[in-house]
């Protein structure tokens, strides 16, 4: 089948649907637990409780919304709207419960619920939404393409994130005040309703055979079988090895960026705020300190993805991960030493800290990307082991570990954050307590880089081996089952982490395990 024309139009709207995915994240991972602990009465351990409770919901809700969607088509619905397309449209007038999250002087299960709903709302959105890129195109460039739209947008709208808070305190009179998370929390509730609406009109997804189609409308399974079949199709997605790898990468990247953010926050506004506004005649609200700051990083971030984007098809990713988590780390350390060797010159204070917000934007930036432009060929890597499209699967585990991860880093820096002597509501604290921020910013996110940058070295997903694997894929279609050669026999053998001979389905009793050894080897 002839694969459709690919646009502008269809690359930024499939981008557009990170100001959900990246744009919510970056909201709550920046701003949810300083306005929990500021406004809310909440203390640092009761917001990291309604986190932990929020992923231990979504360990059931995400899988099982993988798996519906990939199932969805069996139903009338399913084929009239599309088994992805489905779970767009039912969420549209869901999503303003993001704006609910933001109401000031609640009780704690007000919190609790507002957050969870909002989380299940997200993730029925975003899994589906994981998948589309992989349904409209096979191209490994075209797949690069829309990764890159994604997280360009998705970082454009985490700077709206920081800035929005700063222009709203500006309209407010210059006073910090709870009403300014409202007002943001309604904004984005809108701009959520609009971009999932224009990726549900120009995206698509691939059409099924009519043999497909009549398998999917077969499957008719009692409860207890479909969380069996779903379980265990998603601990198989685990026995892919080029995505075992892809998760560490993933995570290294991610979970030190989620802790960096959370301890910034409270960096910009304590430490930075102290520095320039306190000593200053005019002192500016701690919202703008700390949406200046993180500004700055973002920004920084985008140009690196442009660059990403422009740049990365000619280089093996993994290389140039690796690369990412030496800049931000550099980033880091210069942020954290800048609190402990602070020079005295206010221009000589600037360019410090203009120089490690360099490093740690485009190491940022980086970092976002690399992983999203690799999730979109793991579809490929497990069609070659089941002979089967499971992209919604994928998407499922993706969802579940990308919420867990970062609701773990930010109920670590909560607990850090009070155990190091956080008092919540106050606006001013001991230097004791700004030195457990400084240790939390650093030490967290550095620890988890060198997890990242210790399993890139085992990953060979790039152009070349993408390239090979979907030649022996055509050759499966055709009924071979020989490889080309004892090189892309090699080659799909380190992707998949299992024998040739057990591949295109032959190992799909879901009980198997792989039989090829783990090497950090390249293949020959």
């Amino acid at each position: 089948m002839q694969e459709r024309k690919i646009g502008f139009t269809n690359y930024a709207a499939y981008g557009l649907g990170d100001v959900l995915g990246a744009g919510s994240m970056a909201v709550i991972s920046t701003w949810v637990l300083f306005f929990y602990t500021t406004y809310c009465g909440l203390g640092a351990l009761q917001a990291g409780i309604i986190f932990a409770t929020a992923r231990i919901i979504d360990a059931v809700a995400s899988p099982l919304i993988g798996y519906m969607s990939d199932n969805a088509d069996s139903s009338r619905l399913g084929r009239r709207f599309g088994r992805r397309h489905l779970f767009l449209l039912l969420a549209i007038p869901l999503l303003p419960s993001f704006g609910f999250m933001w109401v000031s002087g609640q009780h704690f299960f007000y919190y609790l619920c507002t957050y969870v709903f909002f989380e299940m709302v997200y993730a029925s959105v975003l899994i589906p939404y994981e998948t589309l890129a992989a349904e409209m195109t096979d191209d490994f460039r075209k797949k690069g393409m829309f990764a890159g739209s994604r997280i360009l947008i998705g970082h454009l709208s985490a700077i709206a994130a920081t800035i929005l808070p700063a222009w709203i305190v500006s309209a407010l009179g210059g006073k910090d005040s709870p009403d300014t998370f409202l007002i943001m929390g309604g904004i984005f509730s809108v701009a959520f309703m609009v971009v999932v609406g224009i990726v549900y009109l120009f995206t698509w997804e691939r059409k099924k055979t009519e043999a497909e189609l009549i398998q999917a409308q077969s499957k008719k399974q009692s409860i207890g079988s479909v969380f069996a079949n779903l379980y265990k199709g998603l601990g198989f997605t685990l026995k892919i090895r080029a995505f075992r790898l892809h998760l560490g990468m993933y995570l290294g990247g991610y979970i030190s960026q989620d802790i960096f953010n959370a301890a910034f926050t409270y960096f910009a506004a304590f430490v930075l705020g102290g520095l320039f506004a306190y000593s200053s005649s005019e002192s500016l609200s701690l919202t703008s300190y700390m949406a200046a700051g993180i500004f700055t990083v973002q920004t920084l971030a985008v140009a690196a993805v442009f660059a990403a984007v422009a740049f990365l098809p000619r280089f093996f990713p993994a290389h140039t991960y690796r690369y990412a988590v030496v800049a931000y780390i550099i980033g880091i350390i210069g942020l954290a030493s800048f609190y402990v060797l602070t020079p005295e010159s206010r221009s000589a204070q600037l360019l410090w800290l203009i120089i490690s917000l360099v490093f740690a934007g485009i190491g940022r930036g980086i970092l976002n990307y690399i992983p999203w432009n690799t999730y979109n060929y793991m579809a490929d890597v497990d069609q070659i082991v089941t002979g089967q499209r499971r992209e919604g699967s994928f998407a499922g585990v993706m969802t579940f570990i990308r919420k867990a991860a970062q609701a773990s880093a930010v109920f670590f820096v909560g607990a850090a954050l009070e155990m190091g002597g956080l008092e919540k509501g106050a606006k001013i604290h001991s230097a004791e307590t700004m030195e457990s921020i400084i240790l939390i910013m650093t030490v967290g996110p550095i620890l988890v880089l060198l997890f990242g940058y210790w399993v890139s070295t085992k990953f060979h997903l790039n152009t070349d081996t993408h390239k090979v694997l979907m030649g022996e894929i055509a050759r499966f279609k055709n009924g071979e089952h020989e490889a080309s050669s004892p090189e892309s026999k090699a080659i799909v053998e380190d992707l998949t982490g299992w024998k040739y001979e057990q591949l295109w389905g032959k190992a799909l009793k879901l009980g198997e395990t792989p039989t090829t050894q783990e090497t950090t080897d390249k293949p020959a």
